[in-house]
Protein backbone atom coordinates (compact mmCIF):
# COMPACT_ATOMS: atom_id res chain seq x y z
CA UNK A 1 0.00 0.00 0.00
CA UNK A 2 1.96 2.93 -1.23
CA UNK A 3 0.43 5.21 -3.67
CA UNK A 4 -2.91 6.07 -1.55
CA UNK A 5 -1.05 6.20 2.04
CA UNK A 6 0.23 9.05 3.72
CA UNK A 7 0.63 7.58 6.78
CA UNK A 8 2.58 4.30 6.08
CA UNK A 9 3.15 3.08 9.77
CA UNK A 10 -0.09 1.03 11.46
CA UNK A 11 1.71 2.20 14.95
CA UNK A 12 1.37 5.37 13.86
CA UNK A 13 -1.64 5.16 12.47
CA UNK A 14 -2.83 3.48 15.96
CA UNK A 15 -1.78 6.79 17.59
CA UNK A 16 -3.46 8.89 15.64
CA UNK A 17 -6.78 6.93 15.84
CA UNK A 18 -6.89 6.41 19.60
CA UNK A 19 -5.08 10.28 20.62
CA UNK A 20 -8.45 12.08 20.59
CA UNK A 21 -10.43 9.77 22.69
CA UNK A 22 -7.39 8.58 25.39
CA UNK A 23 -6.89 12.49 25.43
CA UNK A 24 -10.92 12.69 26.07
CA UNK A 25 -10.67 10.03 29.14
CA UNK A 26 -7.99 11.83 30.77
CA UNK A 27 -9.43 15.04 30.93
CA UNK A 28 -12.65 13.26 32.09
CA UNK A 29 -10.54 11.67 34.58
CA UNK A 30 -9.25 14.62 36.28
CA UNK A 31 -12.86 16.98 35.94
CA UNK A 32 -14.10 17.63 38.99
CA UNK A 33 -17.32 15.65 40.54
CA UNK A 34 -17.27 17.08 43.79
CA UNK A 35 -20.24 19.11 44.48
CA UNK A 36 -22.26 17.81 41.18
CA UNK A 37 -26.15 17.10 41.67
CA UNK A 38 -27.23 14.11 42.07
CA UNK A 39 -29.29 12.55 38.72
CA UNK A 40 -32.77 11.87 39.36
CA UNK A 41 -33.18 8.97 37.35
CA UNK A 42 -37.24 8.89 38.33
CA UNK A 43 -37.59 12.04 36.45
CA UNK A 44 -38.54 11.69 32.97
CA UNK A 45 -36.92 14.27 31.25
CA UNK A 46 -33.62 13.40 33.32
CA UNK A 47 -33.78 10.26 31.26
CA UNK A 48 -34.02 11.90 27.87
CA UNK A 49 -31.12 14.35 28.64
CA UNK A 50 -29.05 11.01 29.36
CA UNK A 51 -30.12 8.90 26.19
CA UNK A 52 -28.91 12.06 24.33
CA UNK A 53 -25.67 12.66 26.16
CA UNK A 54 -24.86 9.10 25.59
CA UNK A 55 -25.55 9.24 21.73
CA UNK A 56 -23.83 12.18 21.56
CA UNK A 57 -21.11 10.70 23.69
CA UNK A 58 -20.90 7.96 20.69
CA UNK A 59 -20.38 10.06 18.25
CA UNK A 60 -17.64 11.99 19.71
CA UNK A 61 -15.57 9.29 21.27
CA UNK A 62 -15.77 7.14 18.06
CA UNK A 63 -16.74 8.61 14.79
CA UNK A 64 -14.64 11.64 15.21
CA UNK A 65 -11.67 9.78 15.91
CA UNK A 66 -12.56 7.11 13.03
CA UNK A 67 -12.76 10.31 10.18
CA UNK A 68 -9.52 11.91 11.73
CA UNK A 69 -7.74 8.50 11.13
CA UNK A 70 -9.00 8.17 7.75
CA UNK A 71 -8.66 11.57 6.66
CA UNK A 72 -5.43 11.96 7.73
CA UNK A 73 -3.82 8.32 6.85
CA UNK A 74 -5.21 7.94 2.96
CA UNK A 75 -4.94 10.10 0.19
CA UNK A 76 -8.49 9.65 -1.51
CA UNK A 77 -11.29 7.23 -1.45
CA UNK A 78 -11.13 7.42 2.56
CA UNK A 79 -14.86 5.76 3.32
CA UNK A 80 -14.13 2.65 0.67
CA UNK A 81 -11.18 2.21 3.41
CA UNK A 82 -13.69 2.04 6.00
CA UNK A 83 -15.83 -0.35 4.38
CA UNK A 84 -18.56 1.41 2.95
CA UNK A 85 -19.32 -0.96 0.04
CA UNK A 86 -21.58 -4.33 -1.11
CA UNK A 87 -20.45 -7.28 0.81
CA UNK A 88 -18.69 -10.23 -1.32
CA UNK A 89 -22.36 -12.02 -1.77
CA UNK A 90 -25.72 -10.77 -0.85
CA UNK A 91 -26.64 -13.78 1.10
CA UNK A 92 -23.51 -12.56 3.80
CA UNK A 93 -26.32 -9.69 5.19
CA UNK A 94 -28.58 -12.68 5.62
CA UNK A 95 -26.14 -15.17 7.48
CA UNK A 96 -25.01 -11.93 9.89
CA UNK A 97 -28.14 -11.38 10.80
CA UNK A 98 -29.13 -15.26 11.65
CA UNK A 99 -25.69 -16.01 13.19
CA UNK A 100 -26.39 -13.15 15.91
CA UNK A 101 -29.75 -14.41 16.40
CA UNK A 102 -28.64 -18.15 16.81
CA UNK A 103 -25.78 -16.60 19.06
CA UNK A 104 -28.13 -15.10 22.26
CA UNK A 105 -28.41 -18.86 23.61
CA UNK A 106 -24.17 -19.16 23.59
CA UNK A 107 -23.73 -15.49 24.76
CA UNK A 108 -26.35 -15.82 27.94
CA UNK A 109 -24.30 -18.76 29.15
CA UNK A 110 -21.48 -17.01 28.74
CA UNK A 111 -22.96 -14.40 30.57
CA UNK A 112 -23.74 -16.53 33.26
CA UNK A 113 -20.07 -18.03 33.88
CA UNK A 114 -18.59 -14.28 33.34
CA UNK A 115 -21.33 -13.47 36.52
CA UNK A 116 -19.58 -16.01 38.51
CA UNK A 117 -16.14 -14.21 38.34
CA UNK A 118 -15.53 -12.12 41.61
CA UNK A 119 -14.43 -8.17 40.77
CA UNK A 120 -12.83 -5.95 42.85
CA UNK A 121 -15.62 -3.41 44.82
CA UNK A 122 -15.09 -0.67 42.55
CA UNK A 123 -15.79 -2.97 39.31
CA UNK A 124 -19.06 -3.58 41.09
CA UNK A 125 -19.73 -0.51 42.11
CA UNK A 126 -19.16 0.77 38.36
CA UNK A 127 -21.37 -1.82 37.04
CA UNK A 128 -23.98 -1.13 39.35
CA UNK A 129 -24.56 2.71 38.33
CA UNK A 130 -24.73 1.54 34.99
CA UNK A 131 -26.95 -1.17 35.50
CA UNK A 132 -29.16 1.45 37.44
CA UNK A 133 -29.17 3.87 34.50
CA UNK A 134 -29.78 1.16 31.48
CA UNK A 135 -32.94 -0.36 33.87
CA UNK A 136 -34.18 3.75 33.80
CA UNK A 137 -33.76 3.78 30.08
CA UNK A 138 -36.14 1.28 30.06
CA UNK A 139 -38.77 1.27 32.46
CA UNK A 140 -41.17 2.43 30.08
CA UNK A 141 -42.47 0.38 27.38
CA UNK A 142 -44.50 2.50 25.46
CA UNK A 143 -44.01 1.99 21.86
CA UNK A 144 -42.77 5.79 21.57
CA UNK A 145 -40.50 5.07 24.29
CA UNK A 146 -38.96 1.26 22.50
CA UNK A 147 -38.63 3.21 19.22
CA UNK A 148 -36.42 5.96 21.01
CA UNK A 149 -34.24 3.18 22.82
CA UNK A 150 -33.77 1.00 19.33
CA UNK A 151 -32.85 4.08 17.66
CA UNK A 152 -30.93 5.49 20.35
CA UNK A 153 -29.31 2.61 22.55
CA UNK A 154 -29.38 -0.02 19.26
CA UNK A 155 -28.65 1.68 15.91
CA UNK A 156 -26.03 4.85 16.80
CA UNK A 157 -24.25 2.70 18.69
CA UNK A 158 -24.06 -0.36 16.14
CA UNK A 159 -22.98 2.43 13.46
CA UNK A 160 -20.62 4.60 15.75
CA UNK A 161 -19.01 1.61 17.49
CA UNK A 162 -18.49 -0.43 13.85
CA UNK A 163 -16.91 2.79 12.47
CA UNK A 164 -14.27 2.79 14.79
CA UNK A 165 -13.62 -1.13 16.35
CA UNK A 166 -14.34 -2.90 12.26
CA UNK A 167 -13.91 -0.41 9.95
CA UNK A 168 -10.42 1.43 11.60
CA UNK A 169 -9.10 0.18 14.91
CA UNK A 170 -9.17 -3.91 13.60
CA UNK A 171 -7.78 -2.99 10.31
CA UNK A 172 -4.69 -1.23 11.79
CA UNK A 173 -4.69 -4.60 14.31
CA UNK A 174 -4.43 -6.84 11.51
CA UNK A 175 -1.54 -4.93 9.92
CA UNK A 176 0.64 -4.74 12.90
CA UNK A 177 0.23 -8.50 13.71
CA UNK A 178 -0.30 -9.76 9.87
CA UNK A 179 -2.78 -12.27 11.21
CA UNK A 180 -6.81 -11.58 10.23
CA UNK A 181 -7.74 -13.80 13.51
CA UNK A 182 -4.96 -12.82 15.61
CA UNK A 183 -6.34 -8.75 14.54
CA UNK A 184 -9.82 -9.76 14.55
CA UNK A 185 -9.60 -11.30 18.49
CA UNK A 186 -7.57 -8.23 19.96
CA UNK A 187 -10.24 -5.74 18.51
CA UNK A 188 -12.55 -8.10 20.16
CA UNK A 189 -11.22 -8.03 23.13
CA UNK A 190 -10.65 -4.46 23.24
CA UNK A 191 -14.12 -3.95 22.21
CA UNK A 192 -15.39 -5.52 25.21
CA UNK A 193 -12.75 -3.75 27.75
CA UNK A 194 -13.32 -0.32 26.19
CA UNK A 195 -17.17 -1.21 27.28
CA UNK A 196 -15.74 -0.82 31.22
CA UNK A 197 -18.63 -3.25 31.77
CA UNK A 198 -16.52 -6.21 33.47
CA UNK A 199 -19.85 -8.06 34.27
CA UNK A 200 -20.74 -9.06 30.41
CA UNK A 201 -16.49 -8.91 29.52
CA UNK A 202 -16.68 -12.65 27.67
CA UNK A 203 -20.14 -12.41 25.95
CA UNK A 204 -19.44 -9.01 24.35
CA UNK A 205 -15.87 -10.51 23.63
CA UNK A 206 -17.22 -12.98 21.64
CA UNK A 207 -19.58 -10.97 19.78
CA UNK A 208 -16.85 -8.74 19.06
CA UNK A 209 -15.02 -11.66 17.77
CA UNK A 210 -18.09 -12.61 15.32
CA UNK A 211 -18.30 -9.29 14.14
CA UNK A 212 -14.86 -8.44 13.37
CA UNK A 213 -15.15 -12.27 11.17
CA UNK A 214 -18.57 -10.66 9.49
CA UNK A 215 -16.63 -7.94 8.48
CA UNK A 216 -13.33 -9.52 7.56
CA UNK A 217 -14.92 -11.99 5.20
CA UNK A 218 -17.44 -9.88 3.77
CA UNK A 219 -15.63 -6.99 2.98
CA UNK A 220 -18.22 -5.07 3.93
CA UNK A 221 -18.94 -2.61 7.00
CA UNK A 222 -22.67 -2.88 6.64
CA UNK A 223 -22.72 -6.74 7.42
CA UNK A 224 -21.50 -5.71 10.91
CA UNK A 225 -23.23 -2.76 11.22
CA UNK A 226 -26.25 -5.18 10.64
CA UNK A 227 -25.63 -7.52 12.72
CA UNK A 228 -24.92 -5.43 15.69
CA UNK A 229 -28.04 -3.77 15.55
CA UNK A 230 -29.99 -6.34 15.29
CA UNK A 231 -28.16 -7.85 18.22
CA UNK A 232 -28.96 -4.89 20.41
CA UNK A 233 -32.52 -4.12 19.07
CA UNK A 234 -33.42 -7.71 20.43
CA UNK A 235 -31.97 -6.63 23.54
CA UNK A 236 -33.84 -3.24 23.83
CA UNK A 237 -36.61 -4.62 23.12
CA UNK A 238 -36.74 -8.03 25.24
CA UNK A 239 -35.17 -5.43 28.43
CA UNK A 240 -38.17 -2.96 27.54
CA UNK A 241 -40.48 -5.77 28.46
CA UNK A 242 -38.68 -7.90 30.66
CA UNK A 243 -36.62 -5.44 32.55
CA UNK A 244 -35.05 -8.26 35.01
CA UNK A 245 -33.05 -9.55 32.29
CA UNK A 246 -30.98 -5.94 32.30
CA UNK A 247 -28.95 -7.22 35.68
CA UNK A 248 -29.33 -10.88 35.33
CA UNK A 249 -28.98 -13.65 32.21
CA UNK A 250 -31.90 -15.96 31.24
CA UNK A 251 -31.26 -19.39 32.44
CA UNK A 252 -29.46 -21.63 29.72
CA UNK A 253 -29.47 -25.40 29.57
CA UNK A 254 -25.67 -26.47 28.63
CA UNK A 255 -27.01 -28.07 25.30
CA UNK A 256 -29.11 -24.92 24.49
CA UNK A 257 -25.89 -23.45 24.59
CA UNK A 258 -23.56 -26.03 22.96
CA UNK A 259 -26.33 -26.04 20.12
CA UNK A 260 -26.06 -22.25 19.27
CA UNK A 261 -22.19 -22.04 19.62
CA UNK A 262 -22.04 -24.94 16.67
CA UNK A 263 -24.54 -22.93 14.65
CA UNK A 264 -22.71 -19.70 15.45
CA UNK A 265 -19.24 -22.49 13.94
CA UNK A 266 -20.99 -23.55 11.03
CA UNK A 267 -22.59 -20.12 9.60
CA UNK A 268 -18.76 -17.87 10.03
CA UNK A 269 -17.47 -21.99 8.72
CA UNK A 270 -19.99 -21.32 5.43
CA UNK A 271 -19.20 -17.27 5.31
CA UNK A 272 -15.68 -17.71 5.23
CA UNK A 273 -15.97 -20.49 2.62
CA UNK A 274 -17.62 -17.84 0.09
CA UNK A 275 -15.12 -15.30 0.87
CA UNK A 276 -11.87 -14.35 -1.30
CA UNK A 277 -10.64 -12.35 1.19
CA UNK A 278 -6.98 -12.73 1.96
CA UNK A 279 -4.21 -10.55 3.72
CA UNK A 280 -2.39 -10.22 0.54
CA UNK A 281 -5.68 -8.77 -1.64
CA UNK A 282 -6.37 -6.41 1.72
CA UNK A 283 -2.74 -4.76 2.11
CA UNK A 284 -0.05 -6.24 0.04
CA UNK A 285 -0.81 -4.21 -2.84
CA UNK A 286 0.97 -1.09 -4.78
CA UNK A 287 -2.20 0.82 -6.48
CA UNK A 288 -6.10 1.20 -6.02
CA UNK A 289 -7.34 -1.44 -8.80
CA UNK A 290 -11.00 -1.88 -9.08
CA UNK A 291 -10.61 -5.38 -7.09
CA UNK A 292 -8.89 -4.25 -4.33
CA UNK A 293 -10.75 -4.93 -0.90
CA UNK A 294 -10.40 -1.75 0.88
CA UNK A 295 -11.34 -3.34 4.19
CA UNK A 296 -9.83 -4.50 7.65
Amino acid sequence: MIGHLRIKSPWTQLVLLLAFPVALVVLNAFWPTSGQPQVDLSDPKVITSLKWAQAFSSVILFVIPTFIYVAYTFTGKQMLFLGFKSAEHSNMYVLAILCVLLAFPFVSWLGELNQKINLPTSMMEMEKKASGQMEAFFKSNKPKDVLVNVLLVGLLPAICEELFFRGALQRIVIQITRNPWAGIIITGFLFSALHLQFQGFFPRMFLGIVLGALYWYSGSLWTCVLAHFVYNAVQVIAVSFAPKFINTNPDIPLMAAVASGVAVWAILWYYIRQSSTTYAKVYQVDDLTPTNQFIA
